[in-house]
Formats: structure tokens, sequence, C-alpha cells
């Protein structure tokens, strides 16, 4: 019980994987900001801003932070909210971007992506 050591040896996923494409009612998109709570908000590269929610299986597991690429799964009944299947890390993110799978806008380096705001909220 207890201690650090229940942490140790963790991040398996972290070594070579394949590289996930999208599939139809899949999308990517880049993380805007964290909202708590399993949820976020991300800019879908379809042009749309989502209300994401982080699956069950991804939600103390895999870490997500603003500026990440994920592949988010559509609703076909809501379509202002999707659901967060995948986090591409770093490298593949640079993959997809070089099999021009998201546009080149995107900007893959650590940290949240500063969008020109419309003028919503404050």
């Amino acid at each position: 019980k207890g201690g650090k050591n229940r942490r140790r040896g963790k991040n398996e996923g972290e070594e070579k994987r394949e590289l996930i494409f999208k599939e139809d009612g899949q999308e990517y998109a880049q993380v805007i900001r964290m909202l708590g709570n399993g949820r976020l908000e991300a800019m879908c590269f379809d042009g749309s801003k989502r209300l994401c929610h982080i699956r069950g299986k991804m939600r103390k597991k895999v870490w997500v932070a603003a500026g990440d690429i994920i592949l988010v799964g559509l609703r076909d009944y809501q379509d202002a909210k999707a659901d967060v299947i995948l986090k591409y890390n770093p490298d593949e993110a640079r993959n997809l971007k070089a099999y021009k799978e998201i546009p080149d806008t995107a900007k893959i380096n650590e940290g949240a992506i500063n969008d020109e705001d419309e003028g919503e909220e404050e």
C-alpha cells in the first residue's frame, strides 16, 4: 500500500506503436484547453470547435494536455460533442503531418495554441 513505487514501470505504451489513422466518424483535433472532469475543448481539423470527453480507458492512464493532437470519435446525434479515442505523441503527430493527414498549420510543439480570439468570452 501507498508509496510512489506503484507508479514505477508505467508508460508501457510509449514504445513503438503502429500509427493509427482516422476512420469515418472520426476526426483529428488539437486540444485548446482542459475543462476538468474528464472533458476538454478541442479544435477539430474540419474547422469546428467541439467539447470532447476523455474515454474511461484513457482517463487516469493517458495524460492529455493543451496543445496535444488527439483522435476524436464524432457523435452522429450531437455534432458539438465528441469522444477522445487516442492521444498522439509528438513524433506520431509529426508523421501525421508528413502524411498530409493533418494540415501544416497545426502546431505540434508542446503547450497551448494561441488562436486568434474571435472575441467570445471576457
